[in-house]
Formats: C-alpha cells, sequence, structure tokens
C-alpha cells in the first residue's frame, strides 16, 4: 500500500499543521487507544462504537500518512491488518493526556450546573 504525504494546508503555520495531523473528532481519540497496544482495526471499532467504518478508515489512512500510525498486514489479504503508533506518533501522548484531563475538567465544570 503506498501512501501520499499530506500536504500542509497552511504553509508555515504550526497549529494548521498540528491540527491537520492529530485534529479533528477522531484522531486523538485514536492515538489515545493505539497507546495501549496495537489492535485490529475490529478492535479500533470495538472501542469506538459510535465511529463509522469509513470515517475510521479514512482516519487512519491520514494518520498512516503522516508518519503517526503504522499499518502491518499480518498476511495475504483478508488477513487481519495491525496498527500501532509509530515512533513519532507516540510523540503525541503527552499531548493527547493534556487534552484529556483538561476534558475531564471541563466536564466536571459544567456537572450539575445549571443552564444559563
Amino acid at each position: 500500500m503506498t501512501v501520499q504525504r499530506r500536504t500542509n494546508p497552511v504553509s508555515d503555520c504550526p497549529l494548521t499543521a498540528a491540527l491537520a495531523a492529530a485534529g479533528g473528532k477522531w484522531k486523538l481519540i485514536i492515538i489515545y487507544w493505539l497507546a495501549e497496544g496495537p489492535k485490529h482495526f475490529a478492535g479500533l471499532r470495538e472501542q469506538m462504537s459510535s465511529i463509522s467504518q469509513k470515517v475510521l478508515t479514512e482516519q487512519l489512512r491520514e494518520l498512516i500518512a503522516d508518519e503517526i500510525v503504522h499499518r502491518e498486514q499480518t498476511g495475504a489479504a483478508p488477513t487481519p491488518v495491525i496498527y500501532s503508533l509509530t515512533d513519532y506518533g507516540r510523540s503525541l501522548l503527552p499531548l493527547v493526556e493534556t487534552v484529556r484531563l483538561w476534558g475531564r475538567g471541563h466536564i466536571e465544570r459544567f456537572e450539575g450546573a445549571s443552564p444559563p
């Protein structure tokens, strides 16, 4: 499987580059689950039951293109494929943890609060 490198949509903007690589609704969640260890596609779908197969496939392809996720075919098709974080992908784990902690605090801030 040949993967074409994705380009940064806004040149010389580090925030745009970061958000293109790891932003969106699902990418940090995929990275979070792969941090536990390599998973088959079905294992990721099980962890992320509200993501469609199509969207998970698209997100994984983008993460592979950005060299954040490694895709390993375990044999001839249709043999299962295993996904894992690359070393480069592991460099995102402190960011994932920071966002997770912030999200936990955000949830707690508004739990039990009366609507405006």
